[in-house]
């Protein structure tokens, strides 16, 4: 996982519960291990009953300005189908 991460692990954590979000993974290039300086972070949550967009949309504002990058928060339901086998296999757990 990418010390960036790892660095802000817990505070993720808050932010996810805080905007009705569990199962907090990381996909993409920060979980491969080839982020460079400009790589956005990939969050992949299951959003608790009665969580809304806006909810996701306020994890994605506040994840970003923790961080200082782009930020992209999907769900398993919202995943293309053509990337949905990709994105669980290298999904790790924050």
């Amino acid at each position: 996982m990418h010390p960036l991460i790892e660095a802000h692990r817990k505070e993720l954590l808050a932010l996810a519960a805080h905007h009705g979000a569990t199962d907090v993974r990381l996909f993409g290039s920060m979980a491969r291990g080839d982020a460079d300086d400009t790589s956005d972070v990939d969050l992949l949550v299951r959003p608790l009953p009665g969580t809304s967009l806006l909810d996701l949309g306020g994890l994605l504002a506040d994840a970003e300005a923790l961080l200082g990058r782009r930020v992209d928060v999907v769900s398993e339901r919202s995943l293309h189908p053509a990337l949905r086998e990709r994105v669980l296999k290298e999904a790790q757990p924050l």
